[in-house]
């Protein structure tokens, strides 16, 4: 059955011979063709309303009535030369995806006939069905209204015959259901505790901004082969499957040729990237068989994140034309590689300043290490936060191995930052800071030149690394919204910088020079992190996990456990004091988030018995009793069994196996309704923990199965195949 399946899909995909977009203008010429971006609001907006809307987006203004509907008319006529029918506001709700209602932009004209109609009301505000979202108690279902409202800091884009809006998502009494209303909350609170320092150093700063570029890890595998199998429909990874002899053991597959067929969709990926203006930068082969990665050059983090949401959609649409499924599941594949979504996070200044990068002269160094020092005190400070921020049903099988960091948050520096953060330490207070730059290196070849070499290393273990000029957050899974991490980043470091202002202020009110006063303050918080939070090893041995909790460091890894660290009382007053969440919108996403993982566990645990049960085990048996058919015709025959040792000892395993899988099915049985009997989110969700553990060891014997039983009968495609089609 196999066998013929890879026929059917390599007879389907040569018949449809697809081939990718042809690009006929450079891409310079096509980009952000689809965006109403500053280019777009200068040709369609008179001077007057396109300078109030500049300043509304850059210096947070209100817009008037009046503004919004000159603006709508503007977005209106430029949609309609590109035959845009239908708008609808775009949001990010609490289900890890996107979501919109279309409406068309027609309305009736007063004489039996239609026009098309769009003004600022129905640009600015829509009022969408919030009671089927996830609210976490926040709304009831018999309370239906919920509110979107525009975000002007994020163009508007078209898909298809569709102008999408992106807005935030927010309930009737006005709490957040979204992604996106906290993340902007958190990145004015960044920009408003970290502006009062820079304007210290550089009195013309008037806004900080916080950069996101992200690397989005994903599969790919053939149409057929995933219609074949229930449980990459169902819940996006394989409950069952033995390893292939061959996977990843030889990295040849990293940054390898890129087939044909995925370059294809590749460059159709690209070219609709481009049209919506994201700047898709890097493609290339990751380390697992069939695992690809795509990055975008850096930018704003409002906006970087919308892009990536815009993205992910794009591939799942784009990946059926070629005949492809995306799964952006963590681990869709067991024993190989993950897919994660790296977070390169940093700050920086309107006037075109790296915060977290080497300045070119002593005091701009010494604003580096303010920012450095006080991020690395906001991620030891809210370490279980920023952990709970990237963990998922899907990320819990994912940390720990196979390159993806451990699920333990420390920092990684690098020799050359150590030594500065040590250094600092011992010198007085007031010596100018020096930081090496990049070094040269020969590699022995004249005609080689020297390679130069960043004052830090990589280290693939470490979960919240500092690699030169930013902070790479590795822990992000590949389903994942960024926002998610961002907001608990960005409200954390602004928090801290808040409290560091007041320790500055209160040295330099003591009459200590600048420098002095700067370094005086930062030497304790240097102090505080860098024998904790600071770790350059092995993230991966049993040694690291002793001595971090020594440290302090949170090393659990019980998914609903941490999650609770939302509502913790430093997180409660953290997010309370920055202004990103309130009390009641933390317990409110604790709901969302556990009732999230229970319900994936329960469904991945009712797929695989059902599986088990129906697919692995009619198979099995069948197996069987061709063996036992074989003996009896031994036995008819011969008048004996001799010769029949090798299916005497298959027929027991086999017996062996099938009774355990049914056990376990029963027993899984048992714990379900023990979740379901749980009388809150928290306790249903700690149930469900365990059955996650459960499904771990009834994969072992179905496995095992595989290996045993006639890959003829065998009811599914198998890892050799789904990961070594392309």
């Amino acid at each position: 059955m196999s066998v013929n399946r890879i026929d059917l899909v390599r007879s389907s995909f040569e018949k449809k011979a697809l081939q990718s977009e042809a690009l006929d203008k450079k891409v310079s010429e096509i980009f952000g063709e689809l965006v109403f971006d500053r280019a777009k609001m200068r040709q369609y907006l008179d001077p007057k309303t396109f300078s109030r809307l500049l300043d509304c987006i850059d210096n947070g203004k209100p817009l008037d009535r009046k503004t919004a509907d000159e603006v709508a008319g503007g977005m209106k006529e430029w949609a309609l030369e590109h035959k845009v029918t239908h708008v609808t506001h775009w949001f990010q709700p609490l289900t890890d995806g996107t979501a919109e209602k279309h409406e068309t932009l027609i309305d009736y004209n007063g004489k039996g006939g239609v026009i098309e109609r769009f003004d600022g009301s129905s640009l600015v505000q829509q009022e969408p069905d919030a009671s089927s979202f996830p609210s976490g108690g926040i709304r009831a279902t018999f309370e239906a209204r919920g509110y979107t409202a525009w975000d002007p800091t994020s163009p508007v884009f078209i898909q298809e015959d569709t102008l999408c809006i992106p807005t935030i998502f927010v309930s009737y009494t006005g709490e957040a259901l979204d992604y996106k209303t906290p993340l902007k909350r958190a990145l004015k609170a960044v920009c408003e505790a970290a502006l009062p320092i820079c304007k210290l150093f550089d009195p013309n700063v008037t806004k900080v901004y916080s950069y996101l570029g992200w690397e989005q890890e994903y599969f790919l595998v053939d149409e057929a082969l995933y219609a074949s199998r229930t449980d990459l429909m169902i819940t996006g990874r394989t409950l069952m499957g033995h390893m292939s002899s061959k996977n990843q053991q030889l990295d040849d597959h990293y940054f390898g040729a890129i087939p044909s067929r995925v370059a294809a969709f590749m460059r159709d990926l690209e070219i609709a990237a481009f049209r919506l203006g994201i700047p898709v930068k890097t493609r290339h082969n990751e380390a697992a068989p069939n695992q690809f990665e795509l990055a975008p050059i850096y930018g704003e983090a409002n906006l970087a994140n919308d892009q990536n949401q815009i993205l992910m959609n794009l591939m799942e649409t784009i990946a059926r034309k070629h005949s492809f499924v995306v799964l952006l599941h963590e681990k869709p594949f067991e024993g190989i590689n993950g897919s994660g979504k790296h977070n390169n996070w940093s700050l920086g200044t309107d006037t075109g300043v790296g915060l977290l990068g080497p300045g070119k002269d002593a005091r701009g160094n010494l604003q580096f290490m303010i920012f450095l020092v006080n991020s690395l005190v906001a991620v030891q400070k809210h370490n279980a936060l920023l952990k709970a921020s990237i963990v998922s049903a899907g990320n819990e099988h994912r940390l720990g191995g196979n390159e993806a960091p451990p699920a333990i948050v420390s920092a990684f520096m690098g020799r050359t930052m150590t030594e500065v953060l040590r250094k600092l330490l011992e010198l007085p207070s007031g010596t100018p800071v020096e930081i090496a730059g990049k070094k040269g290196k020969g590699v022995g070849l004249v005609e080689i030149p020297e390679i130069l070499l960043d004052n830090t290393d990589r280290n693939r273990t470490s979960p919240f690394a500092f690699t030169g000029n930013r902070f790479e957050f590795r822990a992000v899974g590949s389903s994942a919204n960024c926002a998610g991490a961002l907001t608990v980043l960005n409200a954390a470091v602004a928090d801290q910088l808040r409290e560091y202002k007041k320790a500055l202020d209160a040295e330099l009110s003591a009459g200590k020079e600048f420098d002095v006063a700067v370094m005086d303050s930062l030497k304790p918080l240097i102090a505080s992190v860098i024998d904790v939070v600071c770790f350059d090893g092995n993230g991966y041995t049993e040694e690291w996990v002793r001595e971090a909790t020594r440290r302090g460091l949170d090393t659990r890894t019980c998914v609903p456990e941490l999650i609770a660290s939302y509502a913790s009382e430093q997180s409660v007053e953290m997010f309370s004091r920055t202004g990103v969440f309130s009390a009641r919108e933390l317990q409110a996403r604790n709901e969302v988030k556990w009732d999230t993982y229970s319900n994936k566990i329960k469904i991945e645990s009712l797929v695989m018995a059902r599986m088990a049960i129906n697919h692995i085990i009619p198979a099995a048996l069948e197996y069987k009793s061709r063996l036992l058919k074989g003996m009896k015709y031994n036995l008819d025959v011969f008048g004996n069994l001799e010769g029949c040792t090798s299916e005497r000892i298959l027929v027991e395993e086999i017996s062996a196996l099938v009774e355990d899988i049914r056990l376990k099915v029963d027993a899984m049985q048992t714990a379900r309704n023990e979740a379901r009997s749980a009388t809150d989110s928290y306790r249903r969700a700690m149930v469900y923990s365990s059955i996650a553990a459960s499904l771990r060891e009834l994969r072992k014997p179905l496995d095992r199965l595989e290996e045993l039983v006639d890959n003829r009968i065998w009811p599914l495609p198998k890892y050799r195949e789904l990961l070594f089609i392309s």
